[in-house]
């Protein structure tokens, strides 16, 4: 049963909006930067050293670091948590759950140092960014799962979502949630459906249309837009964005590049359309209904921030069996009713629809979090880039936004 969905509590301003822009807004570079002050190949470690001395069968306790609000939250008390106290309930299992992750590149500083020497990271399990994902499986930092502690998981994660780029097998990640990069615009003002991407480079909407500022965060829709596959994409499709996004600051068709702020500017009406996040575009039509969020007919970006257990951690099974807890699809629904990203448990939804509480019930019809089939089809996730790669894609980015 769905409980304690306190809605309102994570509807304060700039629940999602200050989470996603650290998610995605500009992280690439540094992390970047960071990865080739280490070096790559002396930061890799092997697979034989990944693993500690697992003591979940004698200490009942896991550790969770996640991003903040992004869980549920007792309506009455937003120190607790109900699933996990589900959790601990059924398994025995004690969870120490800490909202310490800000920003992807800063938490990969405080990583860093104990995986770097090998030791115990304080942390048996994280979530982090499908981007910064690459970068930790590539270089050896989290370990391999044992699939026999994650029936759930099997059965129950979307299609969709089982072979990323960066964890073609799901051996070393599982989704947390997912969302989506589109666009978002005020229909009334607007006064017209838009559709594709290139209509945001309407005559009529001139100086009042923002991209994001990230070029991790803003590449891939963009490329999208002209046609690009974003799985096998060519630094040709890249020059043709950089192109395109030169001409329409030359033109002062952008009214400027955003990180968490743009929504702001939508919220008013001084913008009238935008890229977006799907939870963001949620949380903004509470108050206004006339904001839209569009999944453009060529395509858009589907995301997720997934669960990992860093090297060396000491409850490893206990991670596990968290993991899997939280592919039990009645707990997922409470989990998708509560912070309203896309749900990697498609089976969660009929559990929605079930619900006595109407505002709950409606919400497994909600295309953001639960995408039909024909929307999916058109949701597409972009290949690795490597950290040589992207450096000087970066650098050219910068210098068209004028960073």
């Amino acid at each position: 049963m769905i409980r304690d969905r306190a809605l309102p509590a994570l509807r304060i301003g700039g629940r999602s909006v200050d989470r996603r822009a650290f998610l995605r807004g500009g992280g690439a570079l540094a992390a970047a930067g960071t990865l080739a002050a280490c070096g790559v190949p002396s930061a890799y470690v092997a697979e034989d050293k990944r693993t500690g001395t697992d003591k979940s069968a004698t200490e009942k306790r896991v550790r969770f670091s996640n991003w903040a609000l992004y869980i549920d939250v007792d309506e009455d008390d937003a120190e607790k948590h109900p699933t996990l106290d589900q959790f601990t309930d059924q398994t025995g299992i004690s969870v120490k759950y800490t909202e310490e992750i800000n920003d992807n590149d800063e938490f990969f500083g405080k990583i860093h140092p104990a995986i770097q020497a090998g030791k115990e990271p304080g942390r048996d399990l994280i979530v982090i960014s499908d981007w910064m994902c690459t970068r930790f499986v590539g270089l050896g930092w989290v370990q391999n799962l044992d699939k026999a502690n994650l029936p759930n998981v099997q059965a129950n994660l979307a299609e969709t979502l089982r072979s990323p780029g960066y964890d073609p097998n799901r051996d070393h990640t599982v989704p947390w949630a997912s969302g989506i990069t589109g666009i978002a615009y005020n229909k009334k003002l607007v006064g017209r459906e838009l559709r594709h991407v290139s209509d945001l480079w309407a005559k009529d909407l001139a100086g009042r249309v923002t991209l994001f500022s990230g070029f991790m965060e803003a590449v891939t829709l963009l490329m999208i837009g002209e046609g690009a596959d974003v799985t096998t994409f060519t630094e040709k499709d890249v020059d043709t964005v950089m192109s395109r996004v030169q001409k329409l600051v030359d033109q002062k068709h952008i009214r400027s590049f955003t990180g968490n702020d743009y929504t702001s500017g939508l919220a008013s009406g001084d913008v009238l359309a935008c890229m977006a996040y799907s939870g963001d575009v949620l949380q903004l039509q509470l108050d206004n209904p006339d904001i839209e969020f569009v999944v453009p007919e060529e395509g858009a970006e589907l995301w997720s921030e997934n669960l990992m257990i860093p090297n060396r951690a000491s409850h490893k099974a206990n991670a596990e069996a968290l993991m899997n807890f939280y592919y039990d699809p009645e707990v997922a629904a409470e989990l998708a009713a509560s912070v309203q990203y896309i749900c990697p448990v498609p089976a969660a939804r009929e559990i929605l629809a079930k619900n006595e509480d109407k505002e709950i019930a409606e919400l497994a019809e909600n295309e953001l979090m639960f995408p039909s089939d024909e929307t999916q089809a058109r949701l597409h996730t972009m290949r690795e880039v490597g950290v040589d790669e992207s450096r000087g894609w970066e650098k050219t980015w910068g210098g068209i936004i004028g960073l």
